[in-house]
């Protein structure tokens, strides 16, 4: 079938998520099977009827200690004024901790209450009482008592008992295949070549092993391309095969989204379309008896849709319940608009200062894995929300242990690549600690200062009428503030410009002459101050700057557009240009500095902090990625400054 016979199509709904979750399960009429597995490999499955023990444990009297094992009776005269002696094998006989107390003993004194008078003689002075340290028949597990009741995922622990209880093998669900297809025509393997217009494949993987996590037998399938043909033969043929299959891709209403024409053909489509932001382009359907789920491309939206919608299917197959996530009240650094209509999933993250859980959203966007990868938690506002104000308290699902976030570093302000080393470092110290960053800019860090919404400020801010950095901001802005300024880095800031600077820039009036594609930095960046200071100092306005309004928040950010446009320049830092491959024309040394509260510096953690940046193996790792210069042992500067 050629690709112009299926038309462009809108959604067909934008239902709510909850609907068409509901309406999916109704429709889920799985064919459930059951297998035995030896119970030592039982780790993770869901046992699919009851199991009881074959044997007890202990199967026998056992001692509870290591002793004497002696009829109770014999012992009720012993008193230390009244000592009896015992005969071997008559009276009593040596037993260790396991071993059987066997008939007519039915009592065990332990054995540091006995003196041994000589090979066949001991004496006590104390009674036993019956059955005193005397594990019982059935004491931990009974026969035919039931160890687990259907529907319960076996844990280590349950292993234990099963071999106790002499059960070997087991039923248990048979696990429910789920076949992944990624398609798209732009897709390559990772060990590819990546062209231009080429992307790496890396959903299928993800999702597989999401599958794998709640308990699906997932089956990769290789990269189908955008033929309709192709897509068709390929879900016909994993429909056979599976309970469930997950198609990634092609799931919008683009002019080569096919999947929902092509189920609707040989199939049935239930949703297309959930109101949702990310992940609106949803299909819920059927082909035959297995459940059809196609996820957005955008790998946020796939992830998210693959919990919402394939997680319960699986949980569904296994007859056990969904897992729910802890949650917290957290207060929000920053105003938060939502859609109405449709629910919003914010990735988060999460800091805890001063005593309170402050959390600031993360990328909204919905390509930015990594806004997964660093989220310490999502904020879902309800489609009748149009969102929230800072300061407001909300309940957030958490995605990492509290104890990790409430041992964690907040860090908001201008970027630097020093701070993953500093980051790993602090995690080599102090394992449940990490620094979570946040790349607004300086003047943004300052102010996150100020709202006490974190513990460290990275600032590089330069006065155009003194050419000092950072001290009079903090002067203007923390008036009266106990906080400390801790000299960090001395770094250089350049021309970031493609290899063999092609437009030949030396300044900037070349950059406004020649019309450069400027790649900028955020309002209220060290960078952004930095630049528009040379543009006043040659009587150039903003207006004149190709770009100017296009803004990056890091370095990297701001090296990795120039690399891929051969008339672009930016501003930035000497290791972004050297980790990008560029050419680098040094325009100003500056001070990048650390800004705290003065609590926070004399506490453990600041202590910590300051004796990585000061410790030899960190100074030894910054001086490799180069353009640096670490203050040695700096004289921190507390303000509010004396007058003297």
């Amino acid at each position: 079938m050629a690709a112009f016979h299926y038309k462009r199509k809108v959604y067909l709904e934008d239902e709510p998520r909850s609907e068409a979750r509901q309406q999916m399960l109704s429709q889920f009429q799985p064919k459930r099977k059951t297998e035995w597995i030896e119970s030592s490999n039982s780790l993770g499955r869901v046992t699919a009827e009851p199991i009881f023990a074959n044997s007890s444990m202990p199967h026998y009297h056992a001692s509870a200690m290591d002793g004497i094992a002696v009829c109770a009776e014999a012992t009720y005269a012993a008193h230390e004024q009244n000592p009896i002696q015992l005969k071997q094998n008559v009276d009593f006989m040596y037993v260790d901790t396991g071993n059987e107390v066997c008939s007519p003993f039915d009592a065990v004194i332990m054995i540091e209450n006995v003196e041994e008078l000589d090979e066949d003689t001991v004496e006590i002075i104390e009674p036993a009482s019956p059955w005193q340290h005397i594990r019982p028949i059935g004491e931990d597990i009974v026969q035919e008592e039931m160890l687990f009741p259907q529907g319960h995922m076996i844990r280590p622990v349950d292993i234990g008992a099963q071999l106790a209880s002499r059960v070997l093998t087991i039923p248990v669900m048979k696990k429910p295949i789920v076949t992944v297809i990624p398609t798209g025509n732009e897709l390559v393997h990772a060990d590819g070549l990546v062209a231009t217009g080429k992307l790496v494949e890396f959903n299928g993987s993800v999702i597989s092993n999401y599958i794998h996590e709640w308990g699906g037998e997932s089956r990769l399938h290789p990269i189908v391309k955008d033929e309709p043909e192709n897509i068709k033969a390929v879900l016909l043929e994993a429909a056979e095969q599976s309970d469930i299959v997950v198609i990634n891709a092609g799931s919008s209403a683009g002019s080569k989204d096919y999947t929902v024409h092509i189920i609707e053909e040989i199939g049935e489509v239930y949703t297309h379309g959930v109101a949702t932001r990310p992940g609106k382009p949803v299909i819920i359907g059927k082909i035959g008896h297995t459940m059809i789920v196609g996820v957005p491309g955008y790998p946020v939206s796939a992830y998210l849709a693959l919990e919402w919608f394939v997680r319960p299917l699986i949980c569904d197959y296994l007859q056990i319940p969904e897992p729910v996530r802890q949650t917290l009240k957290v207060k929000l650094g920053r105003r938060i608009v939502g859609t109405m209509g449709a629910e919003d999933f914010i990735r988060m993250n999460i800091g805890f200062v001063n005593g309170e859980f402050i959390a600031n959203p993360l990328s909204r966007a919905a390509g930015v894995t990594m806004s997964l990868v660093r989220a310490d938690g999502l904020l879902v506002i309800p489609p009748t929300q149009l969102g929230y104000e800072q300061g407001e308290t909300v309940e957030i699902e958490l995605l990492k242990s509290l104890e990790e976030i409430k041992d964690s570093v907040v860090f908001i302000g201008s970027h630097d690549l020093t701070l993953d080393l500093l980051s790993s470092h602090l995690k080599k110290v102090k394992k449940t600690s990490k620094l979570m960053s946040s790349h607004v800019g300086s003047l943004a860090g300052i102010m996150a200062i100020k709202k006490g919404e974190a513990h460290v400020a990275g600032i590089h801010l330069l006065d155009p009428e003194t050419k000092e950095y950072n001290l009079s901001y903090i002067e203007k802005f923390l008036a009266n503030e106990e906080v400390v300024l801790y000299p960090f880095l001395k770094r250089k800031q350049g021309w970031l410009l493609p290899k063999g600077n092609p437009l030949h820039i030396k300044d900037v009036t070349d950059i406004s002459d020649k019309q450069a594609h400027f790649v900028n930095r955020q309002k209220g960046a060290g960078t952004r101050i930095l630049f528009d200071m040379l543009l006043r100092e040659v009587g150039l306005n903003s207006e004149s700057i190709n770009g100017y309004d296009r803004e990056m928040f890091s370095h990297l950010s701001v090296a990795a557009e120039v690399k891929g446009d051969s008339k672009a320049v930016g501003l930035g830092i000497y290791p972004a240009a050297k980790s990008m491959g560029l050419d680098f024309i040094p325009v100003a040394d500056e001070h990048y500095d650390l800004l705290m509260t003065k609590g926070f510096f004399e506490s453990e953690q600041g202590k910590t902090i300051i004796g990585i940046i000061q410790s030899a193996e960190f100074k030894k790792r910054v001086d490799e990625i180069g353009g640096y210069s670490i203050e040695v042992n700096p004289e921190p500067i507390y303000f509010p400054r004396s007058e003297n």
